[in-house]
């Protein structure tokens, strides 16, 4: 297997369909598989995600509920996955046309990659715009690396056995304390421009004003 494709869930009944109706489309002459973690989810997201099991039969639906948040989900998959390489996306997001060939293509000459975000298409005027849209990532403090949002990386397992997986004990920003290990295990990141995912943003001011109180605080 070339390459698996990993999506931690929890709560996404209404857009995870979306997630892989953009999915089923994809074209790649490599294999692929699609490994769904759902995290617990209290709403329909497993019931979702198993109906689509006949129109992606590449697709596996994994129980990651043994504990909460995205990062055990996406370590569990990881551990789970068949592929040689993973690309990760969120399950409120979209895949563009080409992302996993882009992906595929791009991990078959580096370690370690990023993908490039688009905000118009899901959001409103407001919303939109976003630092990874034209690059990397970069931070503004010591040891100053760029980074990359998780529901946008690709790596080989091999970088993701040096970092030893996501931090499971942040709630915030362990993207890019991943970003940073890799980097420091010897793992350039590099930006792919032609994969491309479609990002939905927070939906209200106050969901926006809780996660930028989170960065603030894991920054």
């Amino acid at each position: 297997m070339k390459l698996s494709v990993i999506i931690p869930c929890y709560n996404a009944g209404e857009t995870l369909g979306l997630q892989l109706d953009a999915l089923a489309m994809q074209k790649w002459s490599e294999p692929w598989e699609i490994i769904v973690a759902d995290n617990g989810s209290k709403d329909n997201s497993r019931q979702v995600a198993e109906s689509y099991q006949k129109k992606l039969p590449n697709l596996r639906v994994l129980d990651a509920s043994a504990r909460p948040g995205a990062s055990f989900a996406r370590n569990t998959a990881i551990q789970a996955a068949a592929g040689d390489a993973m690309a990760l996306c969120d399950a409120d997001d979209e895949v563009a046309e080409g992302w996993v060939a882009a992906m595929g293509e791009a991990l078959s000459k580096h370690d370690f990659v990023a993908c490039r975000m688009d905000t118009v298409k899901l959001n409103p005027r407001w919303m939109r715009g976003h630092e990874q849209e034209k690059g990397l990532q970069t931070i503004w403090y010591p040891p100053w690396l760029p980074h990359a949002g998780a529901g946008t990386m690709g790596f080989k397992r091999s970088v993701f056995d040096a970092v030893g997986g996501f931090d499971e004990a942040m709630r915030s920003l362990e993207d890019t304390e991943f970003s940073f290990q890799a980097q420091m295990n010897g793992h350039t990141l590099h930006f792919v421009p032609d994969a491309v995912i479609h990002i939905r943003r927070r939906g209200t001011l106050q969901d926006h004003y809780r996660q930028s109180r989170n960065y603030a605080e894991y920054n």
